[in-house]
């Protein structure tokens, strides 16, 4: 079935608004024999009259009539949606999908988000909770705009990785425990652990950090979810190795930070594809830039 032209149909909307041809043609910048083609196109396609001449005056037939009403909805649609998009394609309103860890998103989007609000209040966050291995693999296959992720991570055709920030990891500890003012492995492997699941980038790191000490600890449990972590080790039930950035809050009373020895980094980056960037997405990306030595 063929469709009907906008076009055609502003055509018979300025006719039936002129009551004449010839007074449509001049308003359009058409020439009188295109303005007949296209009324003569709309009536093959109806298969019914949708023009009468009256006195002089071109009307819209019963059937015309509905169609004009039809037709004028149609064109104020098709217009809202193409200024829908130009806001789009400016930047001053738009959609941005982003993945990223529980642990970035309840400590450093909340500061992204809160400045968006502030200077692009249109621009609509769209967030999803993923690793980092499933963040890149959205990114690649176009369901998501931008990924924060934990370093390394291998080159992927297509996408852009950069660093973006480090952040110390620090050991939590319950405060009523007695602990070094440095930890080491060897301290923290005799004590019970609360450690990140092990499909986590930050459980590879830490096991790492235990193993080039020769330790291998088992811990109590392993979970995805850092404040549930933090509120365990509040409760006593063991010690936890996690981020801390610098704006985040104190941590519960309960519970004491130490720095470790040696040192270990959480490094985290910025994930987009490579090519063209929305501008909306452009923002979005702006506004993490400046939180990287937050």
């Amino acid at each position: 079935m063929r469709e009907i032209s906008l076009d055609r149909l502003r055509t018979l909307i300025a006719i039936t608004e002129r009551g004449s041809f010839a007074d449509a043609a001049r308003a359009l910048n058409l020439a009188p024999p295109t303005v007949s083609l296209h009324i003569a196109e709309l009536e093959s396609r109806i298969g019914a009259p949708l023009l009468s001449r009256k006195r002089g005056q071109v009307r819209p037939s019963a059937i015309g009539e509905v169609l004009v009403e039809r037709a004028r909805r149609l064109l104020a649609d098709a217009e809202q949606a193409l200024d829908d998009i130009q806001r789009q394609v400016q930047g001053i309103e738009g959609r941005v999908r982003l993945g990223a860890s529980t642990g970035v998103i309840a400590y450093l989007l909340p500061q992204a988000l809160e400045v968006l609000r502030q200077h692009n209040p249109a621009i609509d966050i769209q967030l999803a909770v993923l690793t980092s291995h499933e963040t890149l693999s959205r990114l690649a296959d176009g369901t998501l705009d931008i990924g924060l992720v934990a370093l390394p991570q291998p080159r992927v055709a297509g996408l852009l990785i950069k660093p973006w920030r480090r952040d110390p990891v620090m050991a939590f500890v319950p405060a009523h425990w007695r602990c070094p003012a440095r930890v080491t492995p060897e301290w923290l492997a005799d004590q019970p652990l609360i450690l990140n699941d092990a499909t986590t980038r930050l459980s590879r790191l830490t096991a790492e950090w235990f193993a080039t000490a020769g330790h291998h600890p088992a811990p109590r449990i392993q979970l995805n979810y850092n404040d549930a972590i933090k509120s365990l080790v509040a409760a006593g039930y063991g010690a936890a190795l996690l981020p801390h950035e610098a704006t985040t809050p104190v941590p519960d009373r309960r519970i004491v930070m130490r720095p470790l020895r040696p040192a270990l980094w959480r490094r985290l980056g910025i994930a987009h594809r490579a090519g063209y960037v929305e501008r909306s997405t452009q923002h979005v990306l702006d506004v993490l830039w400046d939180l990287r030595l937050a």
